[in-house]
């Protein structure tokens, strides 16, 4: 059971976290912070600097059992902060705004249990990853030979949920998050004096039609099978110098999808659009993508489990939720099941309840919930999988005060 002394401890530790944020790869700081408060619960084997800046942590039971993993994310992200509290980031222009500090908060949290009662079977590793909001770090820690190593068979992965009633689960079935991939189209014309525009091509027009036809392909509709969610994110066009017109314009968009296949279709769908305008007004076309995350699929075994669990647990306001798209980032070759969970409150009986909750998933071993009621943003993240090991995603929410 977590303790008054615990809990404020782990809140400080939260607290200092959100204050010396770093973005993905630049982490150096925080994974040092986390590595030397591991370092002192002596765990059974410690790694730092797993695909860059990653950190695991080893407790181990001595007795055969499944290996577990439960994984949480070290970066923050390039906002400005414009809270007043007294922990407010020091760095200009970088916050958490994804609830990260909390995570690790929790996951340092769970350290400290193992410590105290290891598993009563089977092994379980603590994963601290870098670099989660661009995809980088899950990519740079499977590529090191000690994260393959570790060959989990059950992969938790913990995020905040506000907004959700306190003491609910939410878990679904077959695709939890959506697939995810982000488009660069560019169109080249040329330039041209402004007042003779008619010697140029400009491709402000087949901007224009990008936008509407593209933005006219969503189904931004969660509970439907066949969701699209196509986004505009950024868009250039010609420069500031207004003796020239436009000879050059890039549009950025996001899409989704619940699976990989429909994604595929929207894409190609895009691509047309973008051919069919650069065709018609005699464009150049550059098309390009990044950030692809692909669709997550829960593992239906490990689904019934966490169901059991969070029931036997008397999470009272437990329920099966619809479509969820929220997404989290850890590339891996890992079966998987993701649920999200707001059973995180500044009482103590949800730390109670939280804690009954995980013990089933640890057979037996403790874990406390360490993030006091205060505001945690949430933002949406993805999860990249490609079929393998067990994975899990737990989603909490942090009541704000």
């Amino acid at each position: 059971m977590i303790t008054t002394e615990q809990h404020e401890r782990l809140t400080a530790l939260r607290r200092e976290l959100h204050a010396h944020p770093e973005v993905s790869l630049n982490e150096k700081w925080t994974a040092k912070r986390i590595a030397e408060f591991l370092q002192q619960l002596k765990p059974d084997e410690l790694l730092t600097e797993v695909g860059v800046h990653g950190v695991m942590a080893l407790f181990d039971s001595g007795k055969p059992g499944p290996v577990r993993l439960f994984r949480c994310e070290l970066d923050a992200l390039p906002i400005t902060e414009v809270n007043t509290f007294a922990y407010k980031s020091t760095v200009e222009g970088v916050s958490h705004k994804c609830g990260h500090d909390g995570h690790m908060a929790i996951l340092c949290g769970l350290a400290e249990q193992l410590a105290k009662e290891r598993p009563l079977t089977g092994k379980s590793w603590l994963l601290f990853q870098p670099a989660e909001e661009n995809g980088e770090g899950a990519k740079a820690m499977l590529a090191d030979p000690r994260m393959r190593a570790t060959k989990p068979e059950r992969v938790y992965a913990l995020h905040n949920l506000p907004g959700v009633e306190a003491g609910a689960v939410l878990l679904r079935e077959g695709s939890f998050n959506a697939s995810v991939n982000s488009i660069i189209i560019t169109f080249k014309g040329k330039t041209s004096h402004a007042a003779e525009p008619e010697h140029g091509i400009d491709p402000a027009r087949a901007m224009g039609d990008l936008f509407q036809r593209s933005l006219a392909l969503n189904n931004n509709v969660p509970s439907d099978p066949k969701m699209r969610v196509v986004s505009s994110v950024y868009a250039e066009l010609g420069s500031k110098d207004h003796g020239i017109s436009a000879g050059r314009a890039e549009v950025h968009l996001t899409v989704r999808c619940w699976n990989d296949a429909e994604l595929e279709k929207l894409q190609h769908e895009i691509e047309d659009i973008a051919n069919d305008l650069a065709k018609r007004d005699g464009l150049g076309l550059e098309i390009a993508y990044t950030q692809r995350f692909h669709a997550n699929q829960n593992d239906p075994d490990i689904v019934k489990h966490v169901r059991n669990a969070a029931k036997s647990a008397g999470l009272s306001n437990w329920h099966s939720s619809g479509s969820i798209c929220v997404h989290l980032r850890f590339s891996s070759t890992f079966d998987t099941c993701m649920f999200e969970s707001s059973v995180i409150s500044i009482s103590r009986s949800a730390y109670e309840n939280n804690l009954a909750f995980i013990r089933k998933q640890l057979n037996g071993a403790r874990l406390c919930s360490v993030v006091k009621g205060e505001c945690i943003r949430p933002r949406p993240i993805a999860l990249r999988s490609h079929g393998g090991y067990r994975r899990c995603g737990l989603f909490r929410r942090v009541q704000c005060r």
